[in-house]
């Protein structure tokens, strides 16, 4: 079930660059967390970024943190993952997600249970 548009994804390089993008305005209203999930296979699905329902404040895991940019244009509902000097152990499928939430901080948006997810794409390192 796709809730979400999800586009971007593809194959780069070990320390190339690549950007993600989500189109929430289908099913955001109000105030929301965005978010951004991956599982690679075999391993369970993780939380790797995640913006408050300011558009600025975020959290990121902390094996992608310094390298992964979360952002989001609230006018637009569209939400954005910047990913640079990637690893190949980034490698998975990519999902983005939101969830409906008031005044919420970055680490409420960590923790909350999310239900609208998008298709989710395949990035690809390689060394």
């Amino acid at each position: 079930q796709v809730q979400l548009l999800e586009s971007g994804g593809g194959s780069v390089q070990t320390g190339g660059s690549m950007k993600l993008s989500c189109l929430e305005s289908a099913y955001t209203y109000g105030e929301w967390c965005s978010a951004w999930f991956r599982q690679a296979p075999g391993k369970e699905r993780e939380g790797v970024a995640f913006i408050a329902t300011d558009s600025t404040s975020t959290r990121y895991a902390a094996s992608v943190d310094g390298r992964f940019t979360i952002s989001r244009d609230f006018a637009k509902k569209t939400a954005y993952l910047h990913m640079k000097n990637l690893k190949p152990e980034d490698t998975g499928i990519y999902y983005c997600a939101a969830e409906p939430c008031s005044w919420c901080s970055s680490g409420t948006c960590a923790s909350k249970q999310y239900t609208f997810w998008g298709q989710g794409t395949q990035v690809t390192v390689s060394s």
